[in-house]
């Protein structure tokens, strides 16, 4: 049976991890970890560095989940306005092939990006999403983009979805449960060995037709 990680040694590498990652800088962020739950603290000057700072610790074995309380403060004297921002995301969405633009519509408050609109997929909600976290002065990003699918019978996509966990390598199909409601409305539950596991399941959920909402209950099971 694989020894349980101390507190102590999960702390030192998300530490490791977050100096690995080019993409956070790791004097600025503080952490802590109780029970394998770690906490990010300080400042950084985008919301892709705070977002890469979550990332790099969910990448840890042990890491039961993550708050992310870091604060996302522009630096310098070249700091957007909220007017700045929305034309850099519509700019931003105008220039990606993935992403239908002109049905989403844009709101920025005090560097707080909120999405809404309709698409026809969900890798086109992510895409959005992720773009718009990418642009420089943005504090965070609400995504309330809605996905249309064609009507399909619950047990139908609850059938296709379960030969998509069978396939799928990464996945252990065996301790997840997957339950359907009507409109398309998919809620994952049971037990993982990772994050990374955890995610994928989610994404193999999306690709199946029909499916309009995805609740991940899943566990990340910790030895």
């Amino acid at each position: 049976m694989p020894r349980v990680r101390t507190d102590e040694e999960i702390q030192q590498d998300v530490l490791d991890e977050l100096d690995w990652d080019p993409e956070v800088e790791v004097t600025d962020v503080g952490v802590t970890v109780h029970d394998g739950v770690v906490t990010l603290t300080g400042t950084v000057d985008s919301f892709l560095k705070k977002w890469a700072a979550e990332r790099a610790a969910l990448r840890v074995e042990g890491v039961r989940a993550v708050v992310n309380h870091i604060e996302v403060v522009p630096r310098g004297l070249g700091v957007r306005t909220d007017e700045d921002i929305a034309r850099a995301v519509a700019l931003a969405f105008e220039e990606n092939p993935a992403i239908p633009h002109d049905r989403i519509k844009i709101r920025v408050e005090e560097g707080r990006v909120t999405l809404e609109g309709e698409v026809d997929w969900h890798y086109q909600r992510r895409e959005a999403e992720e773009t718009a976290r990418r642009i420089s002065g943005v504090k965070s990003v609400i995504n309330l983009i809605t996905v249309r699918q064609p009507t399909v019978a619950p047990d139908e996509i609850k059938r296709q979805i379960e030969q998509a966990f069978i396939r799928h390598a990464e996945i252990d199909a065996e301790n997840i449960q997957v339950r359907v409601e009507e409109g398309g409305h998919v809620i994952l539950s049971g037990t993982v060995r990772s994050w990374a596991e955890r995610k994928e399941a989610e994404e193999a959920a999306w690709r199946a037709p029909g499916v309009t909402k995805v609740t991940n209950l899943i566990r990340v099971q910790v030895p």
